[in-house]
Parts: C-alpha cells; sequence; structure tokens
C-alpha cells in the first residue's frame, strides 16, 4: 500500500513538473521577443533613477514569475548570460518573424477569404469552404498524385545518380577535382535557363537522331515527365555528389584497408562500411532532394509549361468516380497548379489554401522522412 501511494505521488509529481515545464516553455518564447524592449526601457529608466526596475528585493510569488525575474529580468549572472543570448539571436528571431512567421499567419487567414488579389481589404470571410472546395477538385488531386510519383522517383534516380558519382571522384584518378568540378557545374545554372536550354535540346537536337526520339519527349505526357526528372537530376545529382562525397571522405582508411586485407571485395566493403558509415548523408540527402522535389516550380515552368494536356487516367477516374474525359495537365505539379489558380485564375484565396495544405502534407513527410532514417542510421 504504501509503495502503491509512493508510486501515485510520484506520478502526480512528474505529471506537475511536464506541465510546469511546459508552462515555461511558452513562457519563455514571450520573454525572448520583449527582452530588447525591456533592456531598452531599463537602460532609459536608469539614467533617470539608479533602482529603477531593480529586482534585489523581489520576493517569491509563483514559479512564473520567479523563473521571470531570476533567468531573464534580474542582475543576476545567469540572467544577464539569457539576455545577451538574446540579443545575439535577435536580428535572425526578428527577420524569421517579419518575413516567415507573420506572412504564414496572414496566409492563413487568407485561405479563409475570398481574396481575388485586387479588393484587398475588401476580402469576404469564407471559414473553410476554400479547403473543401480544394479536396473536390479533380484536377488539383491529379496534380498532387502526379507530385507524389515524380517526387519518389526523383528522389531514387538523383540519389542513385549523387552517391554513384561520389564513389567514383573519391577514388584514385588523376582528374577527379575536374570531375567533382564538372559533376557540380549544372547546380550553378538557374532553374528557368536550364529549363529553355533542355527544351531546345529536347524538341530540336534529339529528335534529329531519329527513331525513338523521332518525336519529342515533350509531347508525351508520360515521357515529358521521365524527361523532367531528367533534367532535374542532370542539375541537382553533383550537388547531392558534395554531401556523399564528404561523408565518404570521413571514413576510416583503416577500416577499408583492415577489410582489404582480410579478403573483403569492393561489394563488401560497400555494404559492410561505407554505407553503415555514411548513413547521415543519407538523411541529409534524402531531406534535400524531398523537399526540392515537391516544390519543384521553375524548371517546370520552362521546361514543359505544366503540359502536354492529355486525359485523365481511367484508373484515377473510378478512384474518385468522376469522368475520364476530363483534360488535365500531365506536368502540372502542385507548385504550378497553386501559382495557375492564384495568379492566372485570380483565385487567391483558393491558391492560399493549397498552399497551406502543401505545407501540412510537406512538413508531415519531411518528419516522418528524417525519423525513419534516424532509425535506419541506428540499425546499420
Amino acid at each position: 500500500m504504501g509503495c502503491q501511494m509512493e508510486y501515485t505521488l510520484n506520478k502526480n509529481k512528474n505529471k506537475g513538473s511536464v506541465g510546469k515545464r511546459i508552462t515555461l516553455f511558452f513562457v519563455t518564447i514571450v520573454i525572448v521577443l520583449f527582452i530588447p524592449l525591456y533592456t531598452l526601457i531599463k537602460m532609459i529608466g536608469k539614467s533617470v533613477n539608479s533602482n529603477f526596475l531593480n529586482f534585489e528585493k523581489y520576493k517569491s510569488k509563483n514559479f512564473i514569475l520567479d523563473y521571470i525575474v531570476s533567468s531573464w529580468l534580474s542582475d543576476k549572472d545567469k540572467a544577464q548570460s539569457n539576455r545577451i543570448f538574446v540579443f545575439f539571436l535577435f536580428p535572425a528571431l526578428f527577420t524569421f518573424i517579419l518575413f516567415v512567421f507573420v506572412p504564414f499567419v496572414q496566409g492563413l487567414y487568407l485561405s479563409m477569404t475570398d481574396w481575388d488579389g485586387l479588393n484587398t481589404g475588401r476580402e469576404n470571410f469564407v471559414g473553410l469552404l476554400n479547403y473543401q472546395s480544394i479536396f473536390s477538385d479533380i484536377r488539383f488531386l491529379f496534380s498532387f498524385s502526379r507530385t507524389i510519383v515524380y517526387s519518389i522517383l526523383n528522389i531514387v534516380v538523383i540519389n542513385l545518380v549523387a552517391f554513384l558519382l561520389a564513389l567514383l571522384v573519391t577514388q584514385n584518378l588523376k582528374l577527379k577535382n575536374i570531375y567533382r568540378a564538372g559533376f557540380f557545374m549544372p547546380n550553378l545554372i538557374g532553374g528557368l535557363v536550364l529549363g529553355y536550354i533542355w527544351q531546345f535540346i529536347f524538341n530540336k537536337a534529339f529528335v534529329t537522331f531519329g527513331g525513338a526520339f523521332a518525336t519529342s519527349l515533350l509531347t508525351n505526357g508520360n515521357t515529358a515527365l521521365f524527361a523532367l526528372i531528367g533534367v532535374v537530376t542532370w542539375q541537382y545529382a553533383g550537388y547531392i555528389m558534395m554531401i556523399y562525397i564528404a561523408a565518404i571522405q570521413n571514413i576510416p582508411q583503416d577500416l577499408v584497408e583492415a577489410s582489404t586485407i582480410d579478403g573483403a571485395n569492393a561489394f563488401q566493403r560497400l555494404r559492410t562500411i561505407t554505407l553503415p558509415l555514411v548513413a547521415q548523408a543519407f538523411t541529409v540527402a534524402m531531406f534535400l532532394t524531398l523537399v526540392t522535389s515537391f516544390k519543384q516550380f521553375d524548371t517546370v515552368v520552362s521546361l514543359t509549361q505544366g503540359g502536354p494536356a492529355t486525359l485523365m487516367p481511367q484508373w484515377f477516374a473510378d478512384l474518385f468516380g468522376v469522368d475520364s474525359n476530363v483534360a488535365v495537365q500531365s506536368t502540372s505539379l502542385v507548385a504550378m497548379n497553386i501559382y495557375n489558380t492564384a495568379f492566372q485564375n485570380y483565385e487567391l484565396g483558393i491558391g492560399q489554401s493549397k498552399a497551406i495544405v502543401f505545407f501540412i502534407f510537406l512538413l508531415i513527410i519531411s518528419l516522418l522522412q528524417v525519423y525513419f532514417n534516424k532509425r535506419k542510421e541506428i540499425e546499420l
């Protein structure tokens, strides 16, 4: 009985401590935002009265006020150190709040209005109607599905090519630095310029070979998607390659030499030494390629303009119970669909609601990817 009571007390104490930590976490956020203003007021006040905002005689009242005074407002070393930390953090934090957080909150509000981009200040609040409408927009759902297919293929191809290139240029080659620079060079070309260059190559250069290339790859919906993957891989694989190169070069050469002496072949060394020791690089590279693939916009605009137009696949029409004779854009990914909705159809409220849904989806997918990759690192 006594043990049970002690367990219950400890359990309640832990609950209280968790609740206290959560409360102090949010209090800290508020304090960090107002510390610069507090410091400015205190400096002005002390020029008039040396005892202005002096907390030496402060008496304990509750844990929130005790925490604020002892950790942030007093003249103790801990409080002064915390304030100095905020001063260094504040420029970046202020920029983040001004250019990321505030626009996000404003966008969240606009996603619940019928804003068309022209009647600023006269938009009507429509609640969740925009969100209901986008989930019944078959073209948006098709665009989402194409984005998922494109992203999965793009992530696999880019990481595979980048890893193979990294293995190649970390060998004892005479011109390996030139190879590294050459493979990385396409990443320096902007997406719009890159798209127009490859559009010319597909439409004017490849067709001269005849045979399978007699018709431009960009004129067919499925081949246009693979052409887009090829172009983005050509651009981005060199960048991801540099991440893998850094990881491979950090592998202790003693392990490689010892495994070679023990008779391990190249494949065995790759499986038992290289892959486990570059697992962290895989997590970073997959995160970068995932986010980049889902947000792909500029290369799509210049290479395919979202086309070519095609009829909706029968399986997709059956899945949502709609007519398969609906025309859709085969390479119009989510980012381009959002842009067209907002700036071509002047439905910025609906476009913003699509962007919010896209953000939430990408956030969840990114967190899951990092979580499972971290677990895989431990297994390797």
